[in-house]
């Protein structure tokens, strides 16, 4: 059972350091209470209050680490229902299905395909994670080969998915080493697959035909020992499935209900007729509150917009996505090379160096620490003055790189230029494109 905000500050070191972040041990262990912080935040808690308090400090919907190299993943492990609250942390997985009865050509196609769907933005990867294997025809051999060749020979990861327990162990045995997801354990085969997902330490998901129906499965396969559960309540009707992923939710965070306090299994696949639908009921889950997303496809004009959607879903909006400050060479410029300067907003650097590079113009760009604003908000914010650009400038070395003193502004801060002058006397201070579409000819005209 949770302990309370006072039984968690009695077992707290009482030095008020403020080394947690807030300014009292009271403040934080009414925050560990309400799973706003993580014990790991007080330094010099006890091992003996430690243990005590792990059940209280754990996250109302426990994190289940999926699968194994470059696309293993988390979900779970959230303390808000809006992100806006905090944030979300461990982003929503996507699934490919892949029937057991696949050929060989075929399934090397599929997978070389598949794989190929990786895209990069601001930086990151984005990418799908999961092969969902579905049993076609009971038929183990075929279920443990297909599994054996995905884990062997992709970097995807596997939700292993029959009704039969032979079946099961089959895959579970030629794909164990890549811990997999098993799906599903129901009332009639909760014993045999909680003593597969136990034995080998892997990930279970569990089936009901409701959100309530799925409590007693879930007591009974924590009570044999296991921690690592996922959740599929059974809806298929979109509603009722929306509905569902709410209710899951707020059980969990508003209600302590540790019995579904467990990331969720949702199947677009089954609510929609055509790939086009299968992806709109899919972003309704990125949004609310899907862990896993099991599509019956990937092609690139589907799963690219909902890649997009759970990249901007899963960025804190208190924290924008940052680069670091300094200067940054692109195309192997020189002494001679034109110097560009723009704020550290992730999204604007990737955009204007993207630009830049495709110019094939030799530049050094400059990155000043804005807060992670963009231009225009930077600028209105004073975070992007005319004196602090100067500055920084003058600091940053520069003027060791080139010979020229010329530098060219974003055209949305035109108005920091009288400033800039000011501040750097003897350099020419240009303004370019407002828009980063513009910036080749721009630099080619020079």
């Amino acid at each position: 059972m949770a302990l309370t905000g006072i039984q968690i500050f009695k077992l707290l070191p009482k030095t008020n350091c403020k080394e947690c972040g807030v300014p009292t041990c009271l403040a934080f262990a009414m925050n560990l209470a309400s799973g706003k912080a993580e014990l790991d935040a007080c330094p010099y808690v006890s091992d003996e209050a430690r243990e005590k308090l792990a059940e209280a400090s754990a996250p109302p919907i426990r994190p289940v680490a999926i699968g194994k190299g470059v696309r293993a993943f988390t979900v779970g492990g959230e303390t808000v229902l809006y992100r806006h609250e905090k944030t979300f942390f461990n982003q929503t997985a996507f699934a490919g299905v892949i029937s057991s009865d696949i050929s060989d050509a075929d399934l090397e196609a599929k997978l070389k395909t598949w794989n190929a769907f990786q895209y990069e933005r601001v930086g990151l990867n984005l990418r799908p994670q999961l092969v969902a294997l579905k049993d076609a025809n009971g038929n183990k051999d075929a279920f443990a080969k297909v599994a054996k060749t995905v884990a062997e020979t992709s970097e995807f990861n596997l939700v292993l998915m029959t009704d039969n327990t032979d079946v099961m162990k089959a895959g579970v045995e030629a794909s164990a080493f890549k811990k997999p997801l098993m799906y599903a354990a129901t009332e009639a085969n909760a014993d045999d697959y909680g003593a597969i997902a136990k034995d080998n330490d892997l990930p279970l998901a569990i089936k009901a035909d409701s959100v309530e129906a799925l409590i007693p499965l879930s007591q009974k396969l924590t009570g044999m020992g296991l921690k690592d559960l996922i959740l599929d309540p059974g809806s298929r009707n979109v509603k009722k499935a929306f509905e569902d992923q709410i209710a899951i939710r707020r059980a969990a965070l508003k209600n302590s209900n540790r019995d579904i306090g467990f990331p969720t299994i949702t199947f677009p696949c089954e609510m929609a007729s055509n790939l086009d639908m299968e992806t709109l009921v899919a972003g309704m889950f990125v949004a609310k509150y899907g862990g896993i997303v099991v599509l019956s496809d990937f092609t690139g004009e589907s799963l690219f917009p909902l890649l997009l959607e759970r990249l901007n879903i899963y960025t804190d909006p208190q924290r924008p996505m940052t680069v670091t400050e300094d200067i940054y060479p692109i195309n192997n410029p020189d002494e001679n090379s034109p110097v560009m300067v723009t704020t550290n907003f992730a999204l604007t650097y990737f955009i204007v160096s993207g630009e830049i590079e495709g110019s094939r113009v030799p530049a050094w760009l400059l990155i000043k620490d804005s807060e992670g604003l963009s231009v225009m908000t930077a600028w209105a914010a004073g975070k992007f003055a005319g004196d602090d650009v100067g500055i920084f400038v003058k600091k940053c070395g520069i003027a060791d790189k080139v010979k020229h003193q010329e530098i060219i502004i974003p055209g949305y801060a035109a108005a920091i230029a009288g400033d800039m002058e000011e501040e750097l006397p003897g350099w020419t201070i240009t303004v370019g494109p407002r828009e980063a579409a513009h910036i080749p000819a721009f630099l080619k005209g020079k």
